[in-house]
């Protein structure tokens, strides 16, 4: 059995590493010859982060490969794309290989049908804004990372639509052993410079509670400009690594995933609060989309949907190491039964073996 994996990037991009090529040696032991081909190089996400821009002749490159992967289509038994084959285009490509009965999962970990038909620019809302949903109906089945984007898949009229929610490797986090510890409390954040305002908008909170406990606060993947926005704190801007991301984590008190309620955060599928979780740290998330549920079932953590309520939640677990360890074992345990690959692996190895069938 052979599956084409159309990943958007290779290992460096978070949405292709966790959604699709983490299940890559499930799939091999499961008799599957996977192939990668991304779209997009590690030069252009190196690029999008330090905010300089690919040129024309870099997409024009980048299209002609993905296309030319396109016309060994009938080689595989499963074409395997994250979001869309070409970014911006119509959807030709997914529905001429529906119409070549071509086998095509998509996967979304985001609400991508937003660049489209939420766009300023009105030529792309004019012709683009459907897009996303004739790529559902062109596929044989939609993988969505939480309900709000399956409820758009199957609005979308989808011919069949599975959640697999985005995870960890349980073995790559493992928790803290250190609850109980006489170092000033951290406070911490993991993400990008693209989220770390979400952080700026409970500021006040973060202050207070920092300067009232002597606490840290630690900014995981954050432009370092934010070392002045909490020049009043002891803070620290610490670059991202996937091999110390886990290590970060254990150095934490509570992790925070501040958003603001909008369609954007609706989409997300609350990785940030997993990883927390993974490493039995209690969590407190802002009560925005798949982050109500995650933080409700697995009783790891506490909503806050204003800053007062940031300020009570943080001061509250600052204060409690015995809530801090209760809450943090209580993510960990819903991890192992839920939130891993371990765990959602082999249920991806099923439903690509259902979708040949």
């Amino acid at each position: 059995m052979k599956l084409l994996l159309l990943s958007k990037y290779s290992r460096i991009g978070a949405s292709s590493r966790l959604r699709m090529l983490q299940y890559i040696p499930y799939l091999e032991k499961d008799g599957w010859n996977v192939v990668v081909a991304n779209l997009l190089d590690d030069l252009y996400v190196s690029r999008l982060y330090s905010r300089e821009k690919s040129t024309i002749f870099d997409f024009i490159s980048y299209y002609w490969k993905r296309f030319t992967w396109l016309l060994r289509a009938s080689q595989f038994d499963i074409l395997w794309v994250e979001k869309e084959i070409f970014p911006y285009f119509p959807a030709w490509a997914e529905k001429i290989l529906n119409l070549c009965g071509c086998k095509v999962i998509v996967d979304y970990d985001d609400a991508i049908f937003h660049n489209y038909d939420l766009s300023n620019n009105r030529f792309i809302k004019l012709f683009l804004k459907n897009k996303i949903k004739s790529v559902m109906r062109s596929s044989s089945c939609v993988v969505a990372g939480n309900p709000y984007l399956a409820e758009y898949a199957q609005r979308a009229g989808a011919g069949r639509t599975v959640i697999i929610p985005t995870v960890v490797d349980a073995t790559r986090y493992t928790s803290k052993d250190n609850v109980f510890h006489d170092k000033k409390l951290v406070i911490g954040w993991m993400g990008s410079p693209a989220t770390q305002k979400y952080v700026v908008d409970i500021k006040d909170a973060l202050i207070a509670v920092c300067n009232k406990y002597d606490a840290k606060l630690m900014l995981v993947g954050a432009d370092v400009s934010m070392n002045t926005v909490f020049s009043d704190i002891d803070v620290e801007v610490v670059p991202w690594d996937e091999s110390t991301e886990a290590e970060m984590i254990r150095l934490m008190d509570v992790g925070i995933m501040p958003l603001v309620e909008g369609p954007w955060e609706n989409g997300k599928c609350g990785y940030k609060l997993i990883q927390y979780m993974a490493c039995g740290v209690p969590v407190i998330a802002s009560p925005v989309g798949v982050n109500i549920s995650i933080v409700d079932e697995s009783k790891c953590g506490f909503l806050a949907s204003s800053v007062s309520e940031w300020d009570l939640h943080l001061s509250h677990l600052l204060s409690s190491v015995d809530d801090r360890r209760i809450l943090g074992c209580n993510g960990r345990k819903r991890v192992e039964e839920h939130y891993s690959v371990q765990v959602q692996g082999p249920i991806m190895v099923r439903l690509m073996r259902e979708t040949i069938n």
